[in-house]
């Protein structure tokens, strides 16, 4: 029986490393860095850090957003999504992440890690 434990606790710390996910509500003109610039700055922890992935980004509140990419303080790519979309994002390694709003009200979103097969 203590094995058996044992099995299903390494299993689920094992699978909760390797799936994150999250929400945030985003104030007006708020830009907020996801992943990418290190610990203490970024908002979740992503499991795939220093490896290639995908970020999903779903927009679950009523106001459009944009997602940013950057490498080294270069924009990479810049991604508008409107209410209910979806994005998928290759975050190869080196990039980082952000959630930018515009001034007309709060953006709630929601965003999780894929890993990116090679």
């Amino acid at each position: 029986m203590k094995k058996l434990i044992i099995v299903l606790c390494v299993t689920f710390f094992t699978q909760y490393e390797t799936f994150a996910q999250a929400e945030f509500e985003l104030k007006p003109s708020q830009s907020m860095s996801i992943t990418g610039k290190g610990p203490g700055q970024d908002a979740m922890k992503n499991p795939y850090d220093g490896q290639n992935c995908f970020a999903i980004v779903e927009n679950i509140g009523k106001r459009e957003f944009s997602i940013r990419t950057q490498k080294d303080g270069k924009i990479i790519e810049t991604i508008t999504i409107k209410k209910a979309e979806i994005k998928k994002v290759a975050l190869l390694k080196g990039y980082e992440l952000y959630l930018d709003t515009n001034s007309k009200g709060k953006a709630k979103a929601k965003v999780e890690f894929e890993k990116l097969d090679e």
